[in-house]
């Protein structure tokens, strides 16, 4: 299988217990068997191809902006679909992009060009793909809002194209979420503007998660899901956890809604502290914290 991979990507392209804290924004995780880096679409089709055709478990990864590795690794190949799988070109007034490329240097090719709606995506730590995936969003706008088409490849080894209403995009979900899609590139279709206003909006909106988030510590963004009829930051923050801590990760005291690592924590940390702060807010608010953060590996 392992000379088949390299005759696929090339054996620099094929890393051997690779830790996941260097590939995760909460800078945790332990290694994975594999790590495959294709570089396009026809290169990631014969990848999962071959592991699928050996039974072989796998998981697809952009930025790891979104998830906590265990402690013991993954068994198994991660699929990294990164810098080198992120093209991107204008078509008019949309944007043709490859699920590689990082939400903030796409929503900069926007203002380059004059194009706005994706002003809101600026600060999301992530790649297109996981966005899409996970139909991200902040600021009162969403992925949902400016997708026109995505390209996947389906559980069949087929390359695919949807349009965006039929995405089934809802809160933090969608139609690649529920099913064994690998999302390749999509079609953004955004509006002309003022590059000067859009730029406006950006910093504005830059200037409010520097002042309200922890920015300059490792996380995975939002721990949790909002709950309905609830603010899940609020809720942790009520329940007077700010700055509660579990080894070396902790409550945000600048944001509630952050689990941040802080002082060199492992995966059982943070699951760990996850776990008080549901039980926590259960017993005073009655309320079910889901995490937003996926868990994944072995802990």
């Amino acid at each position: 299988m392992i000379a088949g991979l390299t005759e696929i990507v090339g054996a620099d392209r094929i890393l051997k217990q690779e830790p996941m804290s260097r590939h995760t924004t909460f800078r945790i995780g332990g290694p994975a068997d594999w790590m495959i880096l294709p570089q396009n679409e026809s290169q990631i089709q014969a990848v999962i191809h071959l592991l699928k055709e050996n039974k072989y478990p796998y998981l697809v990864l952009g930025n790891g902006s979104n998830i906590l590795v265990g402690d013991k690794g993954i068994r198994g190949a991660v699929i990294q679909l990164g810098n080198e799988f992120a093209d991107c070109r204008t078509e008019g007034d949309a944007l043709i992009a490859q699920a590689g490329i990082k939400l903030s240097r796409l929503a900069n090719v926007a203002l380059q060009n004059g194009l706005s709606g994706l002003e809101f995506a600026a600060g999301i730590p992530g790649t297109l793909g996981g966005a899409i995936y996970m139909n991200a969003g902040a600021y009162g706008g969403e992925m949902a809002d400016v997708i026109a088409s995505v390209t996947y490849l389906n559980p069949e080894g087929e390359i695919c194209t949807v349009n965006g209403a039929t995405c089934g995009f809802g809160y933090r979900t969608s139609i690649f979420a529920k099913n064994d899609y690998v999302i390749l590139s999509c079609k953004l279709q955004l509006k002309n503007g003022d590059s000067d206003a859009i730029r406006a909006v950006m910093d504005d909106l830059q200037e409010r998660r520097t002042s309200k988030q922890p920015l300059h510590l490792p996380s995975a963004g939002s721990t949790f899901k909002r709950p309905e009829g609830y603010f899940a930051g609020k809720l942790i923050q009520d329940a007077g956890l700010m700055g509660f801590r579990v080894g070396g990760a902790s409550v945000s005291e600048k944001h509630a809604g952050f689990v941040v690592n802080d002082k060199g924590a492992t995966a059982n940390d943070v699951r760990t502290l996850v776990e008080a702060i549901q039980r926590k807010v259960k017993a005073e608010f009655g309320v079910t914290l889901e995490p937003e953060v996926k868990f994944i590996g072995e802990f």
